[in-house]
């Protein structure tokens, strides 16, 4: 029965679960010292700020690209299985669900050197939960129906591809104006895993043939592999060996640690002109603590009539030979997971110059003596099949010195209608933004296969000469 339970799982896994982290407006909005975040070498000119704790970051995401909540759970009058049939059968084994939640728990930055040659000094910590999982097509239509339609067709196991982590981080970084016109930043990063699931490199099969008129040969190859940590307790029924303290500890500082590194930079090739670029989360874990690995490896082959090898109370020969066959292994040997790595770059054109036709080539200034801007963000991110690819075009809009405006259009794999609007404003040193992705889709937000959502408040303090 163990066997079958970590089979069972690993399609929970597959189907709870789902990594996106794509800020396309939180991106170079230069406005909002989390902007760093997502480019250490982001133009930023205030002198010092500090966000408040639990509330200066707050970002939420969720997407599938196959299909909505709509689809599974309209009250439309059709059964529920039939609704997930007709899911099942319209997506394919690249169709991915993602959810990333992150919560800024402390973060702060500040300048060092004079206002025209400075270097920046960043740090804070927050607390992050991904996952991603792609839709494990074949093995859901075999649990569903059976083969007895598909006699000849192979199941492929290697649909079975999904990863979920909760890891705080801590980090420092710093950035310096190396020239007029080019900004270089760095961030390092400390990784404290609280718990890691992952199964990404499967790979068998299922498959019934006809042997002759009466009796079918089926076979089952099985090279299965779940990685855990921190979480084989529950996996193996012992869960009230664990307490509610251990287990809010381990959410945010976990027992398994890693190193990473942020880098990016910011350049200005005329005074209106502005490329940047960033790669982050270059970076690793070591899985050390609580950590199990299941394996659920081998070959059986049955010829008969109509073989029972997933019945728990079945004494007979069929059912002994598979668990003979299919064995389950667990080692408690540590292992290490890269980080997704995300890269990030822009071009931004700066038009109507506020400073009524001055000659002064100010940069680093964070673009504000501009009222609009023009531009374009391409966002890659690493993932266990194809890279995840986005495209933004967007428009900023300094309505006045104290309230900033970004929209946004991104083509993705989740919508081609992703409209997004970001506003940050200050009053005096008090700073807060509110931002949010898929607006169209607000009118019925169960129709909706992407929705992200970004808050926070922090203070900001400006030099006189920033003013």
């Amino acid at each position: 029965m163990k066997k079958l339970t970590i089979f069972y799982w690993l399609l929970l896994l597959t189907s709870l679960c789902s990594l996106a982290q794509n800020k396309q407006i939180l991106y170079n909005f230069t406005s909002v010292p989390q902007s760093m975040m997502t480019n250490p070498g982001a133009d930023v000119s205030y002198k010092f700020y500090f966000g408040l704790p639990f509330l200066s970051g707050i970002s939420t995401h969720v997407g599938s690209t196959g299909f909505s909540a709509y689809d599974l759970f309209a009250d439309n009058g059709v059964d529920f299985n039939t609704k997930l049939r007709d899911v099942v059968y319209s997506t394919t084994s690249n169709d991915k669900l993602v959810v990333n939640e992150q919560l800024e728990i402390f973060n702060g930055g500040f300048r060092v050197g004079d206002w025209d040659n400075p270097t920046y000094i960043s740090f804070g910590m927050y607390q992050e939960f991904d996952a991603l999982v792609y839709v494990p097509k074949d093995p859901v239509i075999l649990a569903l129906d059976g083969n007895l339609n598909y006699i000849g067709k192979s199941f492929n196991l290697g649909d079975l591809s999904a990863k979920a982590e909760a890891v705080t981080v801590l980090h420092l970084g710093f950035h310096k104006k190396i020239k007029d016109n080019f900004i270089f930043g760095a961030r390092g990063k400390i990784y404290m895993s609280g718990f890691n699931a992952n199964t990404t490199k499967n790979s068998g099969y299922i498959y019934t043939v006809p042997s002759n008129s009466t009796v079918y040969e089926q076979v089952v190859y099985s090279n299965l592999k779940l990685q855990t940590s921190g979480i084989a307790n529950y996996i193996d029924g012992n869960s009230q060996n664990s307490n509610d303290d251990n287990v809010v500890k381990k959410a945010f500082l976990g027992p398994d640690l890693g190193l990473g590194l942020d880098v990016g930079f910011t350049y200005y090739p005329e005074k209106n002109i502005q490329w940047t670029g960033s790669i982050l989360d270059v970076g690793f874990i070591s899985h050390s603590k609580d950590a199990k690995t299941y394996n659920y490896n081998g070959y059986y082959e049955y010829k008969g009539v109509n073989p029972d090898f997933i019945n728990f109370n079945n004494s007979t020969n069929s059912f002994n030979e598979f668990q003979e066959a299919i064995s389950l292994d667990t080692t408690r040997t540590k292992y290490n997971t890269w980080r997704p790595i995300k890269m990030n770059a822009s071009y931004q054109y700066s038009f109507n110059d506020g400073r009524g036709g001055s000659d002064c080539n100010c940069y680093g200034s964070d673009n504000h003596d501009y009222k609009n801007a023009l531009g374009a963000q391409l966002f890659m991110m690493t993932t266990p099949k194809t890279p995840m690819l986005a495209l933004t075009g967007f428009y900023q809009r300094n309505i006045f010195d104290n309230l900033h405006l970004k929209a946004t259009y991104t083509l993705d794999s989740f919508s081609y209608t992703n409209i997004g609007l970001g506003l940050a404003g200050n009053i005096g040193a008090f700073n807060i933004y509110l931002m949010g992705d898929n607006l169209l889709a607000y009118r019925d937000l169960s129709k909706a296969k992407s929705i992200s959502f970004q808050f926070g408040i922090n203070f900001v303090f400006k030099g006189y000469d920033d003013e």
